[in-house]
């Protein structure tokens, strides 16, 4: 008789990082940053792969 431990169930990997709607790549130049009201930081984006612009926002915690 042939006993095997079970096999761990697998989760679904998390989404990490920004990736693009358009081709679902995850490597983006940086075109331009400027400050925003309230502490942000605005930066477009272009994705590598196919050139999409995405604008994003962030802010220090």
């Amino acid at each position: 008789m042939n006993l095997q431990p079970p096999k761990p169930i697998e989760k679904p990997e998390e989404q990490r990082g920004l990736v693009c709607p358009k081709c679902g790549c995850s490597h983006f130049w940086v075109v331009y940053t400027r400050a925003s009201l309230g502490g942000r930081i605005v930066r477009r984006r272009e994705c590598r792969h196919c050139g999409r612009r995405i604008t994003t926002t962030e802010q220090a915690q």
